[in-house]
């Protein structure tokens, strides 16, 4: 939890990695050489299509990229030419005959298809295992993409597809978003396409803050709330099709929960005279949210239906309890930030609030805890090592207690994971300002998402 939630809540009372396909080894994500390396050159169109193959080509290449699962091979190393389908190749004559000797006999450079023979891209320097081809043209006024994916070591189609789309720059994405699904899919690895990210936009040091939405390459950036006020800490239901967050549109802190197609006010229920309630967050069937609230004192975990009915206390600790998060595989128990035992700290206990024990060492300052769909890893954001305030993103082994730092540049909070548990949305100040950022669970690949703005409280969801 940042301090500013803390401050708030006092005023107003006053490694190892799974991935969501079950279990992985680390060193699948860690070790590049031992990923199979693929090739992706850019893929021309015909006619009208041509005009949209920049954001084509970069949406295929980031899409794969950001996968975690496959090495890209950089494009400098490919050859000359580029094969658009597979009748383009030529068959390569036998190495016997490849190998040439000069006058002296000495060995001269072996001959090449110049990128038409599949040893041209197996071979060196692009040495790929993998090659994805392809071309788009227009029909019937419609942006047809048709796309390949080679296996070069044995000369066979892994992938031969047909994507048609509208003819326009988000019809060219949504194909390369599709093929770029299929390539992953053949690695064991999950597209985020067609999940979404929500988060906090602030524009200037004293503007009002709103909840906005954008998709997993920070593209269709654009606000859900306009409240005019302070919304904060979004949280996505397990399905996608709501979000809850805490906003001062009504002067007080409340809980707000929104559908999000249509954008619509479910219109939560907040206790009357209660002056705190703050970081929802949805149990794993998504038909109950739990947050922190000062009903009975601040500020405790409580309970409630998506309405605001049947509220209940779950913590009864007279110390300060907020940012609850519920195992979402287990729906068994709650993880929370709490200074009962001093500085902020993460600690974990059952749902009816039995069985409380801290996660975090009780060193600097902990908070902002996020599940893995697995529900045995957390991500959070930690001072352990650093000044007062200086967060950074680990993860920890629920059982065992292991963790790992992930972040080591400028201020890092609010860690949230992606549906495919390979990867973290979080916030960081290492560009300058807070700014949305995406990398993988070994805190490789990092990518900026935002630019404009103050933007903090990444929640990924379906």
């Amino acid at each position: 939890m940042s301090r500013h939630i803390w401050m708030a809540a006092a005023a107003a009372g006053a490694f190892w990695l799974l991935a969501a396909q079950d279990k992985f080894d680390l060193g699948t994500i860690t070790k590049e050489g031992e990923r199979p390396r693929l090739a992706i050159p850019d893929f021309r169109g015909s006619g009208q299509a041509q005009s949209f193959m920049a954001p084509f080509n970069q949406t295929l290449w980031n899409d794969v990229d950001s996968g975690g699962v496959l090495r890209m091979v950089p494009k400098t190393m490919y050859p000359t030419t580029v094969p658009q389908q597979p009748t383009d190749f030529r068959q390569a004559p036998p190495p016997a005959a490849q190998a040439q000797r000069g006058r002296r006999g000495e060995m001269v450079q072996a001959p090449t298809g110049g990128g038409l023979w599949m040893s041209d891209w197996s071979g060196p320097p692009a040495q790929a295992n993998y090659l994805a081809i392809g071309y788009t043209a227009v029909q019937n006024n419609l942006f047809v993409l048709r796309g390949w994916l080679l296996d070069l070591g044995r000369g066979t189609q892994v992938i031969a597809k047909t994507y048609i789309e509208s003819l326009d720059e988000a019809g060219a994405r949504k194909a390369a978003h599709e093929f770029a699904a299929e390539i992953l899919a053949q690695f064991g690895g999950k597209s985020l396409f067609g999940t979404h990210i929500y988060f906090v936009r602030q524009q200037g040091r004293t503007g009002p803050k709103e909840v906005w939405v954008m998709d997993p390459d920070g593209k269709n950036q654009r606000p859900l709330t306009h409240f005019n006020s302070i919304s904060n800490w979004p949280a996505v239901s397990p399905d996608g099709t709501k979000i809850a967050f805490t906003s001062w549109a009504h002067i007080y802190p409340g809980i707000f929960v929104f559908s999000v197609d249509p954008v619509r006010d479910l219109r939560f229920y907040n206790q009357r005279g209660v002056s705190t309630n703050s970081t929802p967050s949805f149990t794993p069937d998504g038909k109950q949210i739990v947050f922190s609230s000062s009903a009975g004192g601040c500020c405790r975990i409580f309970l409630a239906n998506l309405d605001g009915s049947n509220l209940r206390p779950i913590s009864s600790s007279s110390s300060i309890d907020v940012e609850p998060k519920v195992n979402p595989k287990t729906g068994a128990e709650i993880v929370f930030v709490s200074g009962r035992s001093g500085p902020q700290q993460i600690y974990k206990m059952n749902m009816d609030g039995a069985d409380v024990e801290r996660l975090s060492d009780g060193t600097g300052e902990a908070s902002n805890p996020s599940w893995h769909p697995d529900g045995q890893i957390l991500a959070f954001a930690w001072t352990r090592g650093y000044a007062t305030g200086a967060f950074n993103i680990f993860v920890m082994d629920v059982a065992s207690r292991q963790y790992t730092q992930l972040s080591h540049e400028g201020r890092n909070e609010n860690p949230s994971w992606a549906p495919d548990g390979r990867h973290l949305a979080f916030m960081s100040t290492r560009a300058g300002g807070h700014q949305i950022w995406t990398m993988l669970a070994n805190g490789t690949q990092l990518q900026q998402l935002t630019t404009q703005g103050n933007n903090d409280s990444p929640a990924w969801g379906r």
